[in-house]
């Protein structure tokens, strides 16, 4: 399993992306920030609400050098038919990655055995490829976009700001702390 400040392994998936089934590796980020949205299964009801906040949100992404990607174990060919028929996941303009061996799953820790499905989880990537952030949660709870996005410009800010960490809740413009390594070497 993947954990934080771990390079990600490459991997190779179909894709349903801008009205096209292609091919998508994720060696193909670098360079970028990425969030990987896993999430449990195609014409569900958590799902499309999450999948259409990071719709509504995705240019924001865009702006602060990040792509989304969600990651499911349907296929390509089911996301094409989701999106065709629902109007929350029309909006998607980001790759959906069709995970149906539960592969790419299983290498991040998602996969739940005997269903076939992920669980809900987020991951943000750094342009190197290492993971700077992980959430995993149960498939009833949703998750916040906004928050991602948070996460996110908080994770980007500490990487051009290695001297500062972020406090809780924070976001851009709000004050952040400087550690003082000689104090944490006497704790």
């Amino acid at each position: 399993m993947i954990r934080v400040n771990e390079h990600i392994p490459d991997f190779e998936a179909e894709a349903f992306h801008n009205d096209e089934i292609k091919k998508v590796r994720l060696l193909d980020f670098r360079g970028k920030w990425l969030v990987l949205a896993f999430y449990p299964a195609d014409f569900t009801f958590v799902c499309p609400t999450e999948l259409e906040e990071l719709a509504d949100l995705y240019e924001e992404f865009r702006k602060l050098g990040a792509e989304v990607a969600s990651v499911s174990t349907d296929t390509a060919f089911v996301h094409k038919a989701w999106h065709d028929n629902s109007p929350a996941i029309k909006k998607i303009r980001y790759p959906m990655l069709a995970d149906p061996s539960g592969k790419l799953c299983r290498a991040f820790g998602t996969y739940i055995d005997g269903e076939g499905l992920s669980l809900r989880a987020t991951f943000i990537i750094d342009p190197d490829g290492v993971v700077k952030s992980i959430e995993i949660h149960d498939n009833s709870i949703g998750r916040s976009a906004r928050e991602i996005l948070r996460k996110l410009q908080a994770a980007k800010h500490v990487r051009e700001h290695p001297d500062q960490v972020c406090p809780a809740s924070w976001e851009p413009g709000k004050e952040t702390l400087k550690p003082s390594f000689e104090l944490i070497g006497k704790i």
